[in-house]
């Protein structure tokens, strides 16, 4: 679906982490619905390099852009040779979803390294060249704060939320400075849908009771999983916004979600439903001791300020995914 009707025809436009869940997605939604825009994709790519935590440094992975027909190179953010080549280039618009996206890293130098300094060496390339700057932001800098979650109201319970609160606070000190740019940062909730599948471990729990339904096992949950609550979002409303952020002309931090809260317990019955599966529900206990437990995004500033309006519901969301859910098990996990 195309979101706005701006000609974006030669118009210069870059995705950060762009072989990435979101990236990869916002570069195809460009490439169907914009053919003649320029997109360039700047993305780490996937090694073997890992954190303390045993998980990979990078989920970018050249699967997510088979069929994608702009420009891709590998580059790190961090690094000032791949910044100055990026404002060498000048660009329309940026769109900054790189990051270190990981909850559970410990390492707080490069998360600070990555999300935080990263970002305000490609903000100064942006206020320079006059790029709009949309960025993603995180449902994580609010922590457990009382829901609805409200802009304004921030309780980071991890270095990860803390880096993306950080992210905010240098894009609002820009705002004021660059009064006539538009700065906009996407708190993203709990995201789910195609691409996402190289996450490992980190997708989204649609993703993961997907293929424990398909593989005949019970889907495993944590204990009272019915009274945990989570704003989950279709990928394609996630799109949604960060396209007609383009156009809006309003520098500001808006939340991304659906505005409703669902039961983790919901996931596993709407998939067993679509899959015609009878599998019981198998319980665990929950290891973290930080853990959010009832996320629901206020996204009345969103709905006004960008135009946006949620199109997926959980059930149509994992209606629309289920296909691509099997598809992963078949030729990625069978």
């Amino acid at each position: 679906m195309r979101y706005i009707d701006k000609n974006l025809n030669n118009k210069k436009i870059l995705i950060t982490g762009g072989a990435g869940f979101i990236g990869s997605n916002l570069a195809f939604y460009f490439q169907e619905n914009h053919p003649d825009a320029k997109v360039t994709i700047v993305d780490i790519f996937r090694s073997e390099v890992r954190f303390s935590n045993g998980n990979l440094k990078s989920f970018g992975h050249f699967k997510n852009l088979l069929g994608f027909q702009g420009e891709v190179r590998q580059g790190d953010i961090n690094d000032p040779k791949v910044i100055e080549k990026i404002k060498e280039e000048g660009y329309d618009y940026i769109f900054h979803e790189a990051a270190i996206s990981d909850t559970t890293v410990l390492d707080q130098a490069i998360m600070i390294e990555t999300n935080v300094n990263a970002f305000k060496a490609l903000l100064d390339v942006a206020m320079e060249s006059g790029a709009t700057m949309i960025y993603a932001s995180s449902a994580a800098t609010y922590g457990n704060a009382p829901s609805p979650q409200t802009v304004g109201r921030e309780a980071p319970e991890n270095v990860y939320g803390f880096s993306k609160l950080m992210m905010d606070n240098i894009a609002y000190d820009y705002m004021k400075q660059y009064p006539d740019d538009t700065i906009v940062g996407l708190r993203y909730f709990n995201v789910y849908g195609p691409r996402e599948y190289f996450k490992n471990s980190t997708a989204s729990m649609v993703l993961q009771f997907g293929h424990q339904i398909l593989s005949g096992k019970s889907p495993k949950l944590f204990e009272g999983s019915d009274k945990i609550l989570r704003d989950f979002i279709y990928i394609e409303d996630v799109i949604q916004a960060n396209v007609k952020a383009m156009v809006a002309g309003k520098s500001a931090v808006f939340n991304v979600g659906t505005g409703k809260a669902r039961a983790f317990e919901d996931i596993p019955n709407i998939l067993q439903k679509l899959y015609a599966t009878n599998l019981a529900n198998a319980y665990i206990k929950n290891p973290y001791t930080a853990y959010q437990t009832f996320t629901q995004a206020d996204i009345a500033s969103t709905r006004e300020s960008l135009g946006y309006e949620p199109r997926f519901s959980l059930e149509e969301g994992i209606a629309a995914y289920k296909d691509e859910i099997k598809r992963i098990y078949e030729s990625e996990l069978s």
